[in-house]
Order: C-alpha cells, then structure tokens, then sequence
C-alpha cells in the first residue's frame, strides 16, 4: 500500500537535507502529483512549478535550495521546457544542474537537439515510473558529467 510522507521524506530517512531535491515543472496538475508520488516513493524530495517562469522564478532566489535534479515538460505556454532550459543554462549557478526533458513527443531527431540545448535525459509522456525514477536517480548521481559541453 502507500505510505503516507511525512514532511515530504519517506519515513526511515534521515534529516531533510540527506535527500536530493527536485523540481518538477509540468502545467498539468494531475502528471505533477504523479510525478510527485513517484519521486517521493523512491526518496526524492519534490518541488512543484507549473510553468517555465514560475521554475525560474523559484530557481533563480537565491535563499531556496538548489535542486539536485530539474524535470521540464516540453509542451507548457507560454513558458515551455525548452524556454526554460535556454534560460537555466545562461544561468552560472543553475547551469550545472541536470536536467530532464519530459515530453509526449519523444522522435529521436529531437533528441540531439535537445541534447544541444542542455537537457541531460529524456522521459516519453505517458511516463513509465520505473523509467522515470532511474532516469532522475542517474542525474542525480552523475550530474551533468555525462553531456560533454560542446
């Protein structure tokens, strides 16, 4: 069955500050809480914005946490992942978070494309949480190390 969070963190972890933290930006709220539910099932901490600017504008205070991990959902208006990739990655203290690119439209051609951009893994919408959870999990593990700056 589900169990319940406590504050955010599964029950049986450490301080607040062992698990890594990831926003997820996403303009539907029903994949946001999925997407909250799994990563808070697998130890994450999880943060919400609904849009590309309201991500930036929770990402660029500098009294909030950095996150470990960034999930952006390609197809949000006006404020889309692919808005807000160009702007975390102009950004020298966002710029060396990972970031994935959460996306219903997964062509491969897109992909280097995206791995242009900056993004650091791509998740197909519907989402397989299993997937979606080892995709976070290597990110958040390898960091940006993987994607070679060009």
């Amino acid at each position: 069955g589900y169990q319940p969070t406590v504050g955010g963190m599964q029950s049986g972890r450490g301080a607040e500050g062992d698990a890594p933290l990831v926003l997820v930006c996403d303009d539907t709220e029903p994949i946001r809480r999925l997407l909250r539910i799994n990563l808070e099932l697998a130890g994450f901490r999880v943060e919400e914005a609904a849009d590309g600017h309201a991500a930036m504008a929770r990402l660029i205070d500098p009294l909030a946490q950095r996150p470990t991990v960034i999930v952006l959902d390609s197809q949000m208006a006006p404020y889309g992942g692919w808005w807000a990739i160009a702007a975390i990655r102009s950004h020298p203290r966002l710029d060396p978070v990972p970031v994935g690119l959460l996306t219903a439209a997964v062509i491969t051609h897109d992909e280097p494309g995206a791995s242009d951009a900056g993004f650091d893994a791509f998740v197909a919408k519907p989402f397989d949480p299993d997937e979606l959870v080892g995709a976070v999990s290597r990110l958040a593990e390898r960091g940006r190390g993987s994607h070679p700056r060009r």
